[in-house]
């Protein structure tokens, strides 16, 4: 069973830095993808970050590009993601997702979704 554990969410400062973890169990990195969306209220979940070893570099949406970085440990079986320069907008609830096949950014492409951890940016 595919299963997913996001944590590592809190209150931070606008231009602090967090580090989200996604703990993952029941499948194997090798044929997956896993990604990172966030929903804020009243908004769709939107893809932030995604990585596979089907894909040459990690996957960004424009918004976080250059201050969050995607990285995966394989023995540990966690994906981590490392926000850096918080801002107000970042605010929201963090989802780690996975699925077999390539990076996407489009929440519809994954199947398993673990619960989220909320990230809360005071400016």
């Amino acid at each position: 069973e595919v299963q997913l554990q996001a944590s590592g969410g809190r209150l931070a400062q606008a231009g602090g830095s967090l580090r989200l973890s996604c703990a993952a169990s029941g499948f194997t990195f090798d044929d997956h993808a896993i990604a990172w969306f966030r929903r804020a209220p009243g908004k769709e979940p939107e893809g932030v970050a995604c990585i596979s070893s089907g894909d040459s570099r990690p996957l960004y949406a424009d918004s976080v590009k250059g201050r969050f970085a995607i990285s995966s440990d394989n023995a540990a079986n966690t994906v981590d993601l490392q926000m850096n320069n918080l801002d107000a907008e970042d605010t929201a609830d963090y989802y780690c997702a996975t699925d077999q096949g390539r990076c996407s950014l489009w929440y519809r492409t994954f199947a398993h979704w673990g619960q989220g951890t909320l990230v809360t940016v005071s400016s």
